[in-house]
């Protein structure tokens, strides 16, 4: 029987078409693809493989007369900007033999390229082959494209992510309204439910075939034939599409495994992304670390310990960092996987234990203590590395880990996490007894305006433990998502009206006095310094973002039984969040099997619609997400990995020993929300046409 870890050794091999056709190649990746690759063994893998160089996807790179071979990797449809850089790189090196793989389809390729017919062959590759060959300036040289889904990348053995669709978001509200300007009056939609994949943009329509056809290339690698289910208006769409792709519905015919997969919209539940709550060490991580240069899921971690360079402002460039990514069965990959999902105390102890572990193997001088685990104690373990390299590079997976966890650990704004999650703990107690604007307006107060020269490492002149413009952002957000539990009035719209212009200028106030942006507030306000800030610009950037919010309000109001994430105080026990995921779960292994009319079905073809017209008149059973041996749960939006733990332990509970596999379009972080939410790509994502 086929099992989730099976499923995660398949986007290695989804390379082996690519590691192929290097050898003695210089390969040119863009970032994406890059990413995917990072967690499937990295330039290592490539250069192992034969290849003399691995460089960015840029107009500005190139390669000398020894270097006749290139293989071009990128994750995008061979048009527009695409194109442009292949023909840069190649006018300025002296190729003979150009080899180019994209992630897109040839299917795809025909659709973008407005061809809605089936065509025999593959003649968009071999034009572009034809144009290769005619910017190397000889015909007679060697040109090859071929189509490989080189998108997914497994995280751990529980998780695999798609880089190249980080910024694929489930629709809002807002986006209705886009969508509905530019159709006649009679052909409007009345609700996000009501789309379908043919109303969307074009450049959204090639991103969810694209993304389609992956899943599909994943699945028919591992010879299983799926049922799909839907929560989620986006959800609804992509699980469509799947069910009614050509190549899927030849392969249900005859793959032997079976499978359930179940697509959820992340605007389903965004209170468990934004909040504070989870337990987790490597969602801290996420949150507090650096972003590493061109990754949406892995962080920077500062090597500077293991080295004699001295710390000064330019010490950055001198000593690359390190990272997250543990590809190579190992002690490191172990101790990742705990993190992942364990919670934060064991996490950070199973670090320490790693650690001294590791010290103990290699002889090093280690003194043994107990207790809490402090930074400075990682610290002064991993300084026992640094003058053996022999010790340093056998652990280098660890000691990269205690690193990141002790740079966690000690950063300055862990404080303001502990306060944000005592303000959302009263904020739960207090909603059931309270209308929204009630509750909107307790956050007034925190809006204080900052900024000064007498600034923390934060830009503002905040105490380490209040909150800050992003922090601000993420209450809006939690509040926002969890707006219809609160009691409702008459009068609550005018009231509210009146309350968001109060925030909307008091936010506006609070950016405005910020002395240095965080990325969260340069991706909303659209200036890069605090000089270019204006306060009108602002203020239309803040009201904008609450346009989105109340769109938050009512995302959850088309289903019928899993509308709620919050469950009252009834006196004896305190009111609580309740995750959407596990309701999910628990729906899916109930032992009564009820059928849950939120978790929709998409029909596969002719003998699914009979089913369902002769279910009118006689009783006929209906797929559910439980028959079959092996589940997959996709977050369209992504998923953070407190949820990733509450899968396994939900699972675990519910049904032991059952095969559940979480793909997702990213591994997110609390401030990840904002940018999705409030980005003005949805529904044109860049995808460089």
């Amino acid at each position: 029987m086929l099992t989730a870890e099976d499923f995660t050794q398949l986007p290695l091999l989804m390379w082996e078409k690519v590691f192929s056709k290097v050898k003695k190649a210089v390969v040119f990746m863009d970032d994406r693809c890059a990413e995917a690759l990072h967690w499937s063994g990295g330039a290592a893998a490539l250069l192992e493989a034969g290849a003399r160089n691995v460089k960015q996807f840029s107009s500005f790179e190139a390669c000398g007369e020894n270097e006749p071979k290139a293989v071009f990797v990128v994750s995008s449809v061979l048009k527009g900007r695409t194109v442009d850089i292949i023909k840069d790189i190649i006018s300025l090196s002296h190729f003979q033999y150009c080899v180019v793989f994209t992630a897109v389809p040839h299917s795809v390729h025909l659709f973008a390229n407005n061809v809605s017919t089936e065509m025999e062959g593959n003649p968009v590759f071999d034009q572009f082959e034809e144009k290769l060959c005619e910017w190397m300036g000889n015909m007679n040289y060697t040109a090859e494209v071929m189509h490989s889904p080189v998108v997914f990348a497994p995280v751990s053995q529980q998780l695999i992510v798609a880089p190249a669709f980080a910024h694929l978001f489930p629709l809002l509200p807002p986006d209705l309204d886009s969508l509905n300007a530019k159709r006649p009056e009679k052909k409007r939609f009345g609700t996000l439910n009501d789309l379908n994949g043919h109303s969307l943009p074009v450049e959204l329509q090639i991103e969810i075939k694209c993304l389609v056809s992956a899943l599909n290339s994943m699945f028919e690698a591992a010879k299983t034939r799926e049922e799909s289910f839907a929560v989620g208006p986006m959800s609804r769409i992509i699980a469509g599409e799947l069910a009614n792709h050509n190549q899927a519905k030849n392969r249900r015919k005859t793959a032997p495994n079976k499978a359930s997969i179940i697509f959820i919209d992340r605007t389903m539940d965004l209170t468990g992304v934004v909040g504070h709550h989870g337990d987790n060490l490597v969602e801290k991580i996420l949150s507090v670390l650096s972003p590493l240069p061109g990754h949406v899921t892995d962080v920077q971690v500062d090597m500077l310990e293991l080295t004699n360079v001295q710390r000064t402002p330019h010490f950055q460039n001198t000593v690359a960092p390190g990272c997250l990514a543990q590809t190579q069965p190992s002690s490191a990959r172990s101790l990742w996987e705990t993190m992942l999902t364990s919670k934060h105390k064991e996490a950070v102890m199973e670090v320490r234990r790693h650690l001294v572990e590791a010290a103990t193997k290699e002889k090093l001088p280690i003194k043994m203590s107990m207790g809490r685990v402090t930074p400075e104690q990682l610290c002064s373990y991993v300084k026992l590395f640094r003058s053996n390299w022999e010790a340093l590079e056998s652990h280098c997976g660890v000691l990269q880990l205690g690193l990141a966890t002790a740079q966690m650990l000690r950063h300055p704004s862990l404080a303001r996490w502990d306060s944000c999650l005592a303000f959302e703990r009263l904020l739960l107690q207090a909603l059931g007894d309270s209308d929204f604007p009630a509750m909107l307006r307790q956050l007034l107060p925190l809006m204080k305006p900052c900024g000064g020269k007498d600034s923390s490492s934060s830009g503002s002149r905040l105490r380490k433990d209040e909150c800050g413009p992003d922090e601000l952002i993420l209450l809006l957000i939690y509040l926002y998502s969890l707006a219809e539990e609160a009691q409702n009035t008459d009068s609550e719209e005018e009231e509210l009206g009146k309350l968001e212009r109060e925030l909307i200028g008091a936010l506006t106030l609070v950016i405005t006095q910020e002395t240095e942006l965080s990325p969260l507030l340069k991706n909303l306000t659209g200036c890069a310094t605090p000089e270019e800030l204006s306060t009108a610009s602002v203020h239309s950037a803040v009201g904008k973002m609450f346009e989105t919010l109340r769109g938050l309000r009512h995302m959850r109001n088309h289903l019928k039984q899993l509308r709620s994430v919050y469950s009252a105080s009834d006196g004896v026990h305190q009111a609580t969040y309740r995750p959407f995921l596990r309701q999910i779960l628990e729906e899916v292994f109930h032992p009564d099997r009820p059928e849950c009319p939120d978790i929709e079905h998409m029909s596969g073809g002719l003998t699914d619609l009979l089913k369902t017209g002769f279910s009118m008149f006689v009783k006929v059973s209906r797929p559910h997400p439980s028959d079959n041996p092996l589940l997959f749960l996709f977050l369209v939006g992504g998923v953070t990995p407190s949820e990733l733990r509450l899968i396994k332990d939900t699972v675990s509970t519910l049904k032991p020993g059952t095969q559940v596999l979480i793909l997702s379009t990213r591994l997110l972080r609390p401030t990840d929300i904002p940018k999705l939410l409030f980005s003005s790509q949805r529904l044109r994502p860049d995808i460089g046409l």
